[in-house]
């Protein structure tokens, strides 16, 4: 974020690296916009890649001053149809096949393999299976072990390597597929700060990423993309095993209706703030410009729904990998931010249960910095535990400037909602500690003189640490 004397923005900007974003040249440019973490998509992208992204990002961010946090976003168990030869024209009422890799098609009705074998086997007759964004329905007449017969419902046409949608269907996939845990040790090897995992179902499939993590040596934190019928179903046990939620609305959107889209993203949105997890929403915010220099009055409305909704952050996708527009989609994403957050009420998150004393204190810090005015928390932390409950508690117009000497937490701090993280050493001496974060906060002009600010730190009574809550004024 960028300091202004009058505005602090509370809420988070994601974009995706893609080919109009990832020259160095370009990533210095997002990075000054104010884009707070990037996103590498792995469903089209090599290891060779990701190398050179993150050493571009971290060149870029050096060369400008600014840092952000990195986020591998890994493909998930995915269903995909095979290559076809000429794209198939489908009509309605006619008959279309599907057939697993090792089968050969029956011969009588057009025919495209399956990447997973198991499809037969998790399928009913009569359920729905949606191809290509939901472009092309069918239903499922007939079955054998190897081979699936469908009755179009809406024509189109099939062209290669479309990925399938079943809604309503548990597919009996892997969580990680082999590519998956490929493109997760390029990646923690790079150095990620945060995993998002695609298709996330139920609790096991986080708990299985976080062991392979472990396994890896790394200590990114997990963010469960909600996007099927499952996920939602189970919102509550994968949202206590996360480190946070993506709302991902485009397979969503498809997988369960498309009214109901709106009540979920509230219902996760609100579950998240009362187990104090981050929530990411996700897909076609600024969509039209991908092609456009202005947005659409509804996606407005959309993102801004997003901001009083108190989202932690907000993702731009297409709009930043192939987009014409890239720099200009954040600036739109600011503009609408800097509308929007001083209209929500500042009432704090009282849905958040603080079971720790230290927990409890700090929504009395974050009463008394709202009520003081013009003011801002300091914290200190090493796990970054605190900064993300600060920031759960929304405590709207009141900064939360979140000093560590632990240079991955620094960056995992980037993404809750209101959080400034600066990395600093820490001195054995707690007030030293505190003069050298208020002395960096008035040089880099967060904090004017005479601002009250409300620190949270340890401190030394009769040799003992004990928990305190202070309020110092900048000098």
């Amino acid at each position: 974020m960028e300091p202004t004397p009058t505005y602090f923005r509370h809420t988070k900007i994601i974009a995706t690296l893609g080919p109009a974003t990832e020259s160095k040249e370009m990533l210095a440019e997002l990075i000054i916009a104010g884009v707070d973490i990037l996103r590498l998509n792995m469903a089209h992208a090599s290891h060779q890649w990701v190398d050179d992204a993150m050493w571009f990002i971290r060149e870029a961010s050096n060369e400008v001053g600014r840092h952000v946090a990195v986020m591998m976003d890994v493909k998930g168990p995915e269903i995909r149809t095979g290559k076809v030869d000429a794209p198939i024209d489908l009509t309605t009422g006619s008959l279309f096949e599907f057939h697993i890799e090792s089968a050969e098609p029956t011969g009588d009705v057009p025919s495209v393999s399956v990447n997973y074998p198991g499809l037969p086997q998790d399928l009913e007759i009569g359920k729905t299976v949606l191809i290509d964004s939901g472009l092309i329905q069918m239903r499922v007449e007939t079955k054998d072990d190897t081979h699936i017969r469908c009755r179009v419902l809406t024509p189109g046409t099939l062209g290669s390597k479309r990925h399938i949608n079943l809604p309503g269907v548990f597919v009996n996939l892997p969580c990680l597929t082999t590519k998956d845990e490929l493109d997760l040790q390029a990646g923690v090897r790079a150095g990620i700060d945060f995993v998002a995992l695609s298709f996330v179902r139920q609790a096991e499939d986080v708990r299985t990423l976080r062991r392979y993590l472990d396994s890896l040596g790394s200590s990114a934190k997990i963010i469960s993309k909600i996007e099927d019928q499952a996920g939602v179903r189970n919102m509550y046990e994968i949202i206590q095993e996360s480190d946070a939620i993506m709302v991902a609305r485009g397979d969503l959107g498809i997988e369960i209706d498309y009214h109901r889209l709106p009540l979920v993203q509230t219902e996760l949105v609100s579950m998240c703030q009362a187990e104090g997890k981050p929530v990411i929403i996700a897909t076609h915010l600024l969509e039209t410009m991908i092609t456009s220099p202005m947005p659409t009055r509804a996606e407005i409305s959309d993102v801004s729904n997003a901001i009083r909704e108190q989202a932690d952050a907000i993702m731009l996708s297409g709009e930043t990998t192939v987009g014409k527009y890239p720099l200009e989609t954040v600036q739109v994403m600011k503009n609408i931010i800097d509308s929007i957050e001083p209209s929500v009420k500042g009432v704090l998150n009282r849905a958040i249960e603080l079971k720790e004393p230290k927990s409890k204190m700090l929504r009395s810090a974050a009463v008394l910095a709202q009520e003081l005015g013009d003011s801002a928390i300091v914290v200190f932390t090493r796990s970054g535990f605190l900064a993300y409950v600060l920031g759960a508690l929304r405590a709207r117009g009141v900064p939360i400037y979140a000093f560590t000497d632990v240079e991955p937490i620094f960056r995992q701090l980037l993404l809750p909602w209101g959080v400034e993280p600066f990395l600093m050493a820490f001195s054995d001496d707690p007030e030293q500690t505190i003069a050298n974060a208020l002395t960096m906060l008035k040089q880099k002009n967060w904090c004017k003189s005479g601002s009250w600010l409300v620190v949270i730190t340890n401190a030394l009574a009769n040799e003992k640490v004990i928990d305190t809550l202070q309020l110092r004024q900048i000098e």
